[in-house]
Formats: structure tokens, C-alpha cells, sequence
């Protein structure tokens, strides 16, 4: 029989590619320990992304892998996860209580971004995770009517803002601080100022993610989050019609350029399933957020269905994620905020917090 190694067990691992991460968990760094006292072995796992819905199957999985190796008896299993911040823009760095932000664009309007981006935020903290949502839509605020939530921030010390929280999500939006019919007037260096001061004078509570809903197009607000805003990552949100994807390539490609990391294409409403008879119909063509996503050599984080229930709960201020927790759109919602933040987590980290600040005083 032949003696237990490290190797072998390591080996035995990385037979099974965990799904988000499209790789092994040894090559992802995410065996912590292993431990082998003679035909028992015990391994460590650390996932570097939010996975509560997760930890038993990947278990499971690596239990097997263990005890496949011959002369082991049985094998020992934990896991867990961490989120850590990651690395972003050179010229920047990231937000007090911020480890990550990912922005959530695409090129034009009407492809259910917002919708998009509450889920994600949804799916996140339903894994674990803490989460924010920043709504940078100055002029078309949303996310107050999509959270279910009105009246405005307080403050504490008349300097800064305390976000809003609904569904174990923290959120901020100039919504919040004007009436839902006042239109916003405002040319472009007052709206980037007002984006800028509604993400950093908000206290934002130790959040593990903060998810950044941005208006549609490559203008002034897109410009401020990719020179000024340390993101750590974008979404590219499509639908599969070529209109839409000749501008949500043109996002893609101003993110490409600040560079800033994509961490996938979402395409929605792939796929239109009549309530009536259940007939599918690509209405609005099919595969093009996939083709995109193989053109540039990102990850195709998914296709969500055209459904009316999306647009029914959004709009009553209860995203499906919440209001259909084990339907199956809900769980596309979870797969594709997996996938990301996985993708995320396999990014270079950021050591900006571990770099002391130096201060010269002339005494």
C-alpha cells in the first residue's frame, strides 16, 4: 500500500474544478491545511468568496476526492469563506469599510440594469456576504422604489449620511434626498460631485462588497467611477439583441481602458416563456451576451429570462431574490453573483491597508 503524501491528497483535490471558479481549489489557493495521521486525513478549505448556499456540496465533493486515494480510510473536511479586498485602479485607493466595489453598466438604458444590479446585491448577502448598493443614477434614481424604501438618510454629525437599510442590504441614493417626480437639472460636474460625495460621505458599515448601479452609457458619471472610484471589478449587463451589444461593447471597452477587470456579461431577458402555454421564444434574438463574452475572453456569468414576475416584484418594492427566495430566476440571480464574486476572488489582492501611513512633522 502506498504511503499517504501531501501530494497525493493535493492531488486527489484537484480532480474536482469547484464551478465558480472555474478551476481546482488547489491552483485557486484555497486549501488552507492538510493534515494526514496515517489512513486519516484532514483538509481546510477557504473559499474566497461569499458561499453559505455552497460549503456542504463543496464538502461533499472534496470528501469524496480524499477518500477515493487508496490506503486513506476516511477524511476529515472543513470550509469556510473570507472575503478580502482587492486590488484596484494604480492611482487609487479603496474606501474606509469598502473591500470591494463592483460597478454594474451597460451602454444603453431599457436592458434591466438596476433590476440587474439589486438582485446581484441580493444574491450576495443571501450567500453571507455584507453589501451595499450605491445608486449613481442621478437623474433616474431607482433603487429607493426597487428596495421598497422612502424618506431620507439621517445624520449623524450633519457631515455624513447613514445608508438605509432594507432585506439585510445597505443602500444610498440621491432618491432618498428628493422627491420621487423632481426632475434633476443638473449639468455634468454637479452630478459627478454629487455621486462622489453620496459614496464617501455615506458610512458605509464594514461591507464586503458595495455593489454601484450605474446610468446607462459611457458619459460623465461612468468617467468619475473609472478615474476616481477604486473598483475592483464591473458587470457588463446585455440583452441579446445586436443593438444592445454594439453599446454594451462600448462600456466594455471604456472599463477595458481605465482598467478596471470584467468580471463577466449578464444577458437579459435571453429568453421570453409564455405565462399562458410555457411556449420559450428568443424574441429578442439569442446567444449574443455568450458570443461577446467569447470574443473578448470574459466570463458568460448568465442569461435570465424576459418574466413578468421580475418586473412585478421589482416594481413593488420586493426583488425577486427576496420575494421568490427558492424560485428558480432566484437562484440564476445566486449562480451568476457567485460566479463574479469568485472570478473577483481570484484577482490580486490589495495591500493598500497593510501599507502604514507616514507622516513628517517638523518639530
Amino acid at each position: 500500500m502506498a504511503e499517504v503524501t501531501k501530494e497525493l491528497v493535493e492531488k486527489a483535490i484537484a480532480q474536482y474544478q469547484e464551478p465558480h471558479l472555474g478551476r481546482d481549489l488547489v491552483s485557486a489557493k484555497c486549501i488552507k491545511g492538510i493534515e494526514i495521521d496515517g489512513d486519516k486525513v484532514k483538509v481546510v478549505i477557504e473559499l474566497g468568496f461569499p458561499a453559505n448556499g455552497l460549503l456542504d456540496q463543496v464538502v461533499e465533493e472534496v470528501k469524496k476526492a480524499v477518500e477515493s486515494v487508496d490506503g486513506i480510510s476516511s477524511a476529515e473536511v472543513k470550509a469556510s469563506w473570507k472575503v478580502v479586498a482587492h486590488s484596484v485602479q494604480k492611482s487609487l485607493k479603496p474606501i474606509d469599510n469598502v473591500k470591494n466595489i463592483i460597478a454594474v453598466a451597460s451602454g444603453k438604458g431599457g436592458v434591466g440594469k438596476s433590476t440587474t444590479a439589486v438582485n446581484l446585491a441580493l444574491a450576495l448577502a443571501a450567500d453571507g456576504a455584507r453589501v451595499g448598493i450605491l445608486d449613481a443614477d442621478i437623474y433616474g434614481p431607482s433603487q429607493p422604489r426597487m428596495l421598497g424604501v422612502s424618506g431620507q438618510p439621517e445624520s449623524k454629525d450633519g457631515k455624513t449620511l447613514e445608508p438605509i437599510e432594507n432585506y439585510g442590504i445597505q443602500a444610498m441614493s440621491i432618491g432618498f434626498l428628493i422627491d420621487e417626480e423632481t426632475p434633476m437639472i443638473w449639468r455634468g460636474p454637479m452630478v459627478t460631485q454629487a455621486l462622489e460625495q453620496l459614496l464617501n460621505d455615506t458610512n458605509w458599515d464594514q461591507l464586503d462588497y458595495l455593489v454601484i448601479d450605474l446610468p446607462p452609457g459611457t458619459g460623465d458619471t461612468q468617467l468619475t467611477l473609472a478615474q476616481k472610484v477604486p473598483v475592483s471589478g464591473a458587470i457588463i449587463v446585455t440583452t441579446p439583441q445586436d443593438i444592445a451589444l454594439l453599446d454594451a461593447r462600448k462600456g466594455f471597452k471604456m472599463f477595458e481602458k481605465v482598467e478596471v477587470p470584467i468580471l463577466g456579461i449578464v444577458e437579459n431577458m435571453s429568453t421570453h416563456i409564455c405565462s399562458q402555454c410555457g411556449h420559450e421564444e428568443h424574441i429578442f434574438g439569442e446567444g449574443g451576451g455568450g458570443r461577446m463574452a467569447e470574443q473578448y475572453s470574459v466570463d458568460f456569468l448568465g442569461a435570465l429570462p424576459l418574466d413578468i414576475r421580475i418586473r412585478e416584484e421589482t416594481d413593488g418594492g420586493k426583488p425577486t431574490v427576496v420575494a421568490e427566495p427558492d424560485a428558480r430566476i432566484s437562484q440564476i440571480y445566486r449562480e451568476i453573483a457567485r460566479k463574479a464574486a469568485a472570478k473577483l476572488a481570484l484577482q490580486a489582492k490589495s495591500y493598500a491597508a497593510k501599507f502604514p501611513n507616514i507622516v513628517i512633522q517638523n518639530n
